[in-house]
């Protein structure tokens, strides 16, 4: 770790006296965030402008800068919105796949219609290209034309000892190329038809009904006809992928295993995959809202905190006929949480650096918003020191520890705990790094550009709660699961914000010390960013 990094760590960061999160504040900004006159927060919806105009008007009354392009708060960010007709037609030989039961697809094409005919059906294992690991599962086959069919998570997942796959991918934790975004893309380039990922809620890390929650619909950011993308693309129900297989004459579990070994060769399943759908589409304009605290001395040097302001909006009805999902804690507690720290900053001495507050749209629709201004920034990346992204937090009331997402990737690990030593908290590795949750939020677009950065998550595990231990936050942590991106994911006044006003005390500990000049957080050595990283290291001084 550099010097500056090591003096940085024992000095202390905020003055005594300091301002904290005010779980109240916390509580009363979600409340207002969730509320049905919002609408879900989708973008392209009435929710979409009542959520930008009120995150606009709190930057604003706290004195904020603005920190869009052209001097504006918001950064313009053009969709394509996609809805394939419930009526789709998707045949595998002569059996018909019901979307929303066996299957559930979309598309981020711009065309009104889906057409597939015949297209061959294609194992491709987990459909991994890492020359770095001597691994590529697609052998030069010609792949045109076709539909993968694709394993979820890394060839590591499931490995034992033996295996090819045992250790090349991080074992249990997730890489990116087992995320779906990855296999979707590598489909892309393949040139294929259609993609379909094979789901299992242990792979995945979430249940079936997570991945049905886009009925249909879909967003992706407007791109250019040299960045193409499969016309149809989704995931395929566990069970009834196993039917398809044996219907083929193939064994899913021992093509399980054969996927784990390097020398795995695409299979052909002898059978065609069929679609016919209409497609509606619109452009829609969405907004990133950005934020800052000019720095007093280096204002082109930044510390980046950041959430996502965006939910799933109306969706199908659930047992009560509830269609709306108002994404409480995904992420509009992350979303108070942002303004939270802009207020705490601003209260205090100017920074040094600036201090740059953004809230992203499109984050459930793959890291949309974050993604185009990654590609897009306002401020240099390369001379971003680091990006602290606050995306769902507990509500159970103060923990002992810090659950990390994505631990020993860079040298901000050792900033986060000294500043959970200054609560007497400690550090909790992620329980679940098979998960890949740290290429699950929105900092992972800037990590894509080198940026180091910190996520605080609560799926990572069970926090270690002050009233009833583990055990305890893992009931939480079970009882919110069951209301993942659905419309329970409501405010609830019984809430205890106590432990989350202490997570964003963490953040505003942590971006403090960041604030000074001369500390430039570097990736682990051998982490898959510290190389792009490296390239721009001429530009930090």
């Amino acid at each position: 770790m550099p010097l500056a990094a090591l003096a940085l760590i024992a000095a202390p960061a905020l003055a005594q006296g300091a301002p904290h999160a005010d779980p109240k504040r916390l509580s009363d900004d979600v409340r207002t965030l969730a509320a049905p006159d919002f609408g879900g927060r989708a973008p392209g919806t009435p929710g979409e402008k009542r959520t930008l105009d009120w995150l606009v008007a709190r930057f604003k009354a706290l004195g904020l800068a603005p920190a869009g392009p052209d001097g504006q708060y918001l950064q313009q960010v053009p969709l394509i919105h996609t809805r394939v007709a419930s009526d789709a037609v998707m045949r595998v030989g002569d059996a018909t796949l019901a979307q929303g039961k066996e299957v559930a697809v979309t598309s981020v094409r711009p065309a009104a219609s889906i057409a597939i005919t015949d297209s061959p059906l294609v194992f491709v294992g987990y459909g991994v290209r890492a020359p770095e690991a001597r691994w590529d599962d697609f052998k030069g086959m010609d792949l045109r034309g076709k539909t993968l069919v694709f394993l979820v998570n890394d060839p590591d997942f499931g490995a034992q000892p033996g295996d090819d796959a045992k250790g090349r991918f991080g074992d249990r934790r997730m890489t990116y190329y087992g995320r779906w975004t990855y296999k979707f893309e590598e489909a892309a380039r393949q040139g294929a038809a259609a993609a379909l990922i094979i789901h299992d809620t242990a792979g995945a890390g979430y249940p079936w009904s997570t991945v049905n929650a886009s009925n249909g619909e879909n967003y992706d950011i407007v791109r250019g006809a040299d960045d193409p993308r499969v016309p149809l693309q989704g995931w395929i129900e566990h069970d009834a992928a196993e039917r398809l297989f044996a219907a083929a004459g193939l064994d899913l579990a021992a093509l399980r295993v054969k996927a784990r070994s390097a020398s795995f060769r695409p299979v052909a399943m002898n059978t065609s995959f069929s679609a016919a759908a209409t497609v509606k589409v619109e452009r829609v304009t969405s907004a990133n809202v950005l934020a800052k605290i000019p720095g007093r001395t280096r204002p082109s040097e930044s510390v980046l905190f950041a959430a996502h302001w965006d939910a799933y909006g109306d969706g199908p009805p659930d047992a009560s006929g509830r269609t709306l999902r108002p994404g409480a804690n995904d992420d509009a507690l992350g979303t108070a949480g942002v303004v939270e720290l802009a207020r705490l900053f601003k209260a205090g001495p100017a920074p040094e650096r600036s201090l740059v507050f953004a809230l992203w749209t499109g984050e459930e629709r793959g890291l949309l918003g974050s993604e185009y201004y990654a590609a897009h920034p306002t401020m240099p990346l390369a001379t971003t020191a680091a990006n602290l992204t606050l995306d769902i937090l507990q509500t159970a009331g103060p923990a002992k520890d810090v659950v990390l997402v994505g631990p020993g990737q860079s040298t901000l690990d050792p900033l986060l705990v000294a500043a959970a030593r200054s609560q007497g908290r400690t550090i909790t590795p992620e329980t679940f790094s098979e998960r890949g949750l740290f290429y699950r939020a929105d900092h992972f677009s800037t990590v894509r550009r080198g940026v180091p950065a910190l996520l605080l998550m609560a799926l990572g595990g069970a926090s270690d709660l002050t009233q009833g231990g583990r055990v305890a936050g893992q009931k939480w942590l079970d009882d919110y699961m069951a209301c993942y991106h659905k419309t329970c994911d409501s405010w609830d006044a019984g809430w205890d914000l106590r432990g989350a006003a202490m997570d964003v005390d963490l953040f505003h500990d942590v971006g403090a010390r960041l604030a000074r000049p001369g500390v430039w957080p570097s990736w682990s050595k051998g982490s898959e960013f510290a190389a792009t990283r490296d390239w721009s290291a001429a530009e930090r001084k």
